[in-house]
């Protein structure tokens, strides 16, 4: 399963429209996906031989499965301390039957009081943890890596197009202990359109970073002596969107029986030239790979904040007076008052009222606070202002204001 499938419903929409009817009979057909086994949760130790009698078949079987135990731990403990299995603690059958959590049947012969047989023994990776002195039986892992298991058989690539050998075996393989942090494929969906042999050869880092975060590939050709004779497979581990060969080894079969277990020790012994690179530095991440840094954030334009100028508006003045010495004080006053640029008579009554149009920047509140300020009582509403002397006499005029000072 690919963890991440970047533009698959796009690629397979282009894909199908320009193929036609080859692509789908290729995805339609029934042959084709294997799901890897989930081993997170066990610990394997496999290859254990046992040779037992008994009094029955049924005896022996179990004390064959009794014996595996026990040597299934020591391994696994010799294993997880990098120690010899003499080394290993002896833990009791019921400890050791509350810690197994299955028996694995590689190959089996039962006899009426003898059983033969080739046995993995899978641990509960919780229970067994503190009696390996583990915690939580972890290893240390590998970043993530892509696993595309490619079988070359007379001249043709396959990988997880059509069911195979190579693929099985690769599914079967128990992860949990592996040092290689493995991202198998099962073949389903849209996987032999993403995932394939001709993927191995495309040099184009673009469509390499659409898929993976980094892979390895295995590479296998298996040759046939004769007709159901012989298997010979030459196995080839590579690495990398550049297929740096990591490693590779032969092995025979003895006829077509003997090929799956030769193709699960295949996926046997290539896990170990992975983890062998792995702890040498030589399966180091292929910087092309990276996906690009974004581009930078655009800078943040700070907006001057433009202070609106102050609004201008007009006001009536009724000047109430009973002579004409209040009329030109008061004219006075209006004139030099900060914030009223214009002063115009509308109506001249020196013995009565007065009405003069002003300009002011301010509200009405502001322009009645200002002639307060200057010795009239005021009073206004709407947009009217009416002023008149308290005394009977016009209010003195302030004294000159310093230059560019602004009147009150």
């Amino acid at each position: 399963m690919l963890r991440r499938r970047f533009l698959a419903p796009l690629l397979l929409v282009l894909a199908v429209a320009g193929l036609g009817g080859a692509l789908y009979a290729q995805l339609e057909t029934g042959d084709r996906g294997i799901l890897p086994i989930d081993s997170s949760g066990t610990l394997e130790i496999g290859g254990i031989h046992v040779d037992v009698g008994g009094s029955d078949s049924n005896s022996a079987r179990y004390a064959g499965w009794r014996i595996a135990q026990r040597q299934g731990f020591r391994a696994l403990w010799a294993k997880m301390h990098n120690a010899p299995v003499s080394e290993a603690p002896n833990l009791p059958d019921t400890t050791l039957d509350d810690i197994v959590s299955s028996i694995n049947v590689e190959r089996e012969q039962v006899g009426p009081n003898r059983y033969i047989a080739d046995l993995g023994v899978l641990f509960d990776r919780a229970r067994a943890a503190p009696f390996l002195g583990v915690e939580g039986g972890e290893v240390r892992r590998s970043a993530p890596m892509l696993l595309i298991p490619i079988t070359v058989t007379g001249g043709t690539q396959t990988s997880v197009e059509l069911r195979n050998a190579w693929q099985r075996a690769w599914a079967q393989f128990r992860t949990s202990q592996s040092p290689i942090d493995y991202v198998r494929v099962s073949g389903l969906g849209v996987d032999p359109m993403l995932v394939n042999a001709a993927q191995t050869q495309r040099p184009g880092r673009g469509w390499w970073r659409n898929i993976i975060d980094l892979y390895g590939a295995a590479d296998v050709q298996v040759h046939r002596l004769y007709p159901g004779g012989p298997a010979q497979a030459r196995f080839i581990a590579r690495h990398g969107p550049d297929n740096e060969i990591v490693g590779g080894f032969t092995l025979i079969a003895r006829d077509g029986n003997g090929v799956p277990a030769m193709m699960a020790e295949g996926a046997r012994r290539m896990d170990e030239l992975f983890s062998t690179a792995l702890a040498t530095g030589h399966l180091s991440r292929d910087p092309s790979l990276d996906l690009p840094a974004p581009p930078p954030l655009p800078e943040e334009v700070v907006e001057q904040v433009v202070k609106p100028a102050e609004t201008t508006n007009a006001f009536q003045i009724q000047i109430n007076a009973n002579d004409v010495n209040i009329y030109n004080f008061a004219m006075a006053h209006l004139r030099t008052l900060g914030g009223i640029t214009s002063a115009t008579p509308q109506l001249i009554n020196p013995s009565g009222t007065s009405y003069v149009l002003v300009s002011y920047h301010g509200s009405i509140a502001q322009l009645a606070a200002a002639l307060s300020s200057r010795g009239w009582l005021v009073d206004y509403s709407g947009t009217v202002v009416r002023i008149r002397s308290a005394s009977g006499k016009p209010p003195p005029l302030p004294p000159p204001a310093p230059a560019g000072a602004r009147q009150q």
